[in-house]
């Protein structure tokens, strides 16, 4: 049936049919692919939070699909679908679907398992967040292989309370679970960039002209701060037609 889409009520028809063949190609036909779409259906459509947490939830540990973890993950973390949010419970989630090769999993459990501070409950486990965060990286997340850069510059400090970061010279006789390393930094920066993260991008710009990880060059050093400056600008654009077409991004 062809639906005219500048009427009302045939767009209504149009959406609640869309519901009903994901329903049907969920429960009867139990495609993994098929569930998720349906939750994101229960979710971006219906507004109903708990219900897609639930089918989320489902598809993640019985059909084994990835990017369902992924999103009952965030669900838990932030308390949607459910009255708070658990960062415990939430690791659960995205290990599952780091398992499964999701990059975006691995990128939420490796950033949680090497997170400290104030609320944080989760054991901080530095060396399995790290192997996360290389995943994600492998499968090309520039957040990861930023974040993995970051983790580089500065070194990962066995006690978090004994590093300062306005004393360079006394964070040399701390122990570190990974020590800083610039070239590895710069290699894990360029990478990022690579991959088209603006703020990776920056950092390389500046390791280039400061000669950090990398010899000096004021030519890349000026080659990559103007991507990071190409970069910034499509994502402003981006988030200006976002806005002006009323999507909501996930």
């Amino acid at each position: 049936m062809a639906y005219d889409l500048k009427k009302e009520d045939e767009v209504k028809d149009y959406i609640e049919n869309i519901g009903i063949e994901y329903r049907f190609g969920c429960y009867k036909e139990q495609k993994p692919e098929v569930c998720h779409l349906l939750a994101d259906y229960l979710e971006a459509i219906k507004k109903d939070f708990e219900k897609a947490a639930k089918v989320y939830k489902s598809n993640c540990l019985e059909y084994k699909f990835g990017k369902s973890c992924l999103k009952i993950g965030n669900y838990t973390l932030i308390g949607r679908g459910r009255e708070k949010g658990d960062p415990a419970e939430a690791l659960i989630y995205f290990e599952k679907g780091c398992e499964l090769n999701d990059p975006g999993a691995c990128l939420h459990a490796g950033m949680l398992l090497t997170a400290t501070g104030p609320g944080v409950n989760i054991q901080r486990d530095v060396p399995k967040g790290y192997n996360c965060l290389k995943k994600s990286c492998d499968q090309n997340d520039d957040m990861a292989c930023h974040y993995l850069s970051g983790m580089y510059l500065t070194g990962v400090p066995k006690n978090v309370q004994d590093f300062n970061p306005h004393n360079p010279e006394k964070n040399k006789n701390i122990d570190y679970l990974i020590k800083p390393d610039k070239k590895e930094a710069f290699r894990f920066a360029k990478r990022a960039c690579e991959l088209g993260n603006m703020f990776a991008c920056a950092n390389v710009s500046l390791m280039y002209k400061k000669g950090d990880g990398v010899e000096k060059n004021q030519d890349e050093s000026k080659r990559f701060f103007e991507i990071a400056q190409s970069l910034q600008k499509a994502h402003e654009t981006t988030k200006e037609i976002k806005f002006q077409q009323g999507l909501d991004g996930k």
